[in-house]
């Protein structure tokens, strides 16, 4: 990046609420319907309808707001903000301007090992609009409503970030902190977390902003650092070339890898704002915000600091175990139910586990092996029942089906064999079958040793304990 110039990047996210029915209406808000058919005659905007606020959306901010240390409102408004568009059957959008639910607040990200704060300006409370389709209509644009009054919460940052990386990582945390608040799923593939990026340039050392581009409805982390990147590129090169960047929304093109200008950029004023004479304000009492703080669960940070303490894990491994509320409650199921070796559980939940579901494209909360019966196999690698090679075979016949790890040892005849008699014969065997390389092992070529070690595996099919193989050839092969 050019080091004569300075980023400024704010983010706006959107995340869908995780209620039933939508803010103001009893419509459902269940994802993949056939078009229109969650769309009642309050989200349609018919004559002479009402809304009612759903409750459970402003214990939802509450919640949020108390998770970043954020002032609650006492007295909250909803306000409309007009503007016309197909998919906004009302002609305006039900949101806060003037008095947010959610107040300042703040919100640490780690950047290359250190932390840095974000302030969060706002989060307040709005209706989602309907989403227009441009595929298979001839020619024309179709409008499907059952997007329309789903709740959202709009999380609003200071323009503090200064790179696409800090602007990812911020990301990152709001999506983590909403989904272990289970106050959204953040399913980012249908649109339930979203967020506009505003960017901007100046030299280094201007302490004025510079003019700012709106990057509109970007839906992956990936892509948000692709489109900041451009768009910081394309700033520079517009200013270089004698030119002056104009307030705009431009959409990011993922394909062509580039930003493009949509309609130059709204003001608050543009809106016409004034509070919906149809929705009472909301008030807040201490009472209420008391409830919902006594029932906040853990949070990432808290989480992965008592990780670290407790299991004595380095930072990366915690930061990946406490990923997601579900991921860690996992780890600590396996920890308490196999016996408590941690080493073990780690290794295993952070390899073969998540190895597998990332290859299958799963999540914790998909996986099929449960973590009891996960378990269940670690405790027969503890107690010596199994290997930890013949392990993951069973882990193999566990991934494919609901039996557990005790029933596919016994079917499949795994148990590790356990009588030294019976490994102390084949050892001896193999020693004699192979002087040549007993002779080589003998006169110091000690890589010889793990031939050895591989007759007597294939031999017991993997079931002789590989410590005590170890323990026994070398005291032969000394002789």
């Amino acid at each position: 990046m050019n080091s004569q110039w300075e980023t400024v990047i704010g983010l706006e996210i959107h995340t869908q609420l995780a209620t039933k029915t939508k803010i103001f209406s009893g419509a459902v808000t269940a994802y993949g319907a056939e078009p229109n058919t969650q769309a009642c005659a309050v989200d349609l905007a018919m004559p002479g309808v009402l809304p009612v606020l759903n409750q459970e959306v402003v214990s939802l901010a509450i919640k949020f707001g108390l998770s970043i240390d954020a002032e609650i409102a006492p007295y909250s408004v909803f306000a409309r903000k007009n503007y016309f568009y197909p998919d906004l059957p009302k002609g305006y959008q039900i949101s806060q301007m003037d008095d947010p639910i959610v107040g300042k607040g703040h919100i640490d990200i780690d950047i290359e090992g250190k932390s840095k704060r974000i302030g969060i300006t706002r989060a307040h409370l709005e209706e989602d609009a309907g989403k227009s389709l441009h595929e298979d209509f001839q020619g024309l644009s179709g409008i499907d409503l059952n997007r329309a009054g789903t709740p959202l919460l709009e999380i609003v940052s200071e323009p503090e970030m200064s790179s696409a990386k800090e602007a990812v990582a911020y990301m990152r945390k709001i999506h983590e902190l909403v989904r272990y608040l289970e106050i959204s799923d953040g399913n980012m593939q249908e649109g339930s977390f979203r967020c506009d990026a505003n960017v901007s340039v100046r030299p280094v050392g201007q302490k004025e902003l510079g003019t700012r581009a709106e990057l509109k409805n970007i839906n992956s982390f990936k892509f948000v650092e692709k489109a900041i990147n451009i768009e910081i590129e394309r700033q520079i090169d517009v200013i270089e070339a004698g030119g002056k960047v104009v307030q705009e929304t431009r959409l990011y093109d993922s394909v062509k890898n580039e930003t493009r200008s949509m309609r130059s950029k709204e003001e608050a004023n543009d809106y016409r704002y004034f509070p919906d004479p149809d929705l009472l304000p909301v008030e807040i009492d201490e009472t209420l915000k008391a409830e919902i703080k006594a029932n906040l669960p853990e949070l990432p940070t808290a989480k992965k600091q008592r990780f670290q303490e407790i299991y004595g894990l380095d930072s990366e491994t915690a930061n990946n175990l406490t990923s997601s509320r579900q991921f860690a409650d996992f780890y600590e199921t396996i920890i308490k139910e196999s016996g408590g070796d941690i080493k073990l559980c780690t290794n295993w939940v952070t390899g073969d586990l998540a190895g597998a579901l990332n290859k299958s494209g799963l999540d914790i909360s998909q996986s099929p092996i449960d973590a009891m019966r996960l378990a269940g196999l670690l405790k027969r690698i503890g107690d010596k029942t199994i290997s930890g090679k013949i392990a993951k075979q069973v882990f193999e016949i566990l991934w494919q089906g609901q039996a557990t790890a005790d029933e596919i040892i016994e079917k499949e005849g795994l148990k590790q064999i356990t009588d030294t008699g019976a490994i102390e014969a084949i050892i001896d065997k193999i020693i004699a079958d192979n002087t040549a390389q007993v002779e080589q092992y003998q006169s110091g070529k000690e890589k010889v040793f793990g031939f050895f070690v591989g007759q007597v595996m294939k031999q017991t099919q993997g079931k002789a304990n590989p410590a005590d193989v170890n323990k026994m050839l070398k005291k032969k092969l000394s002789v």
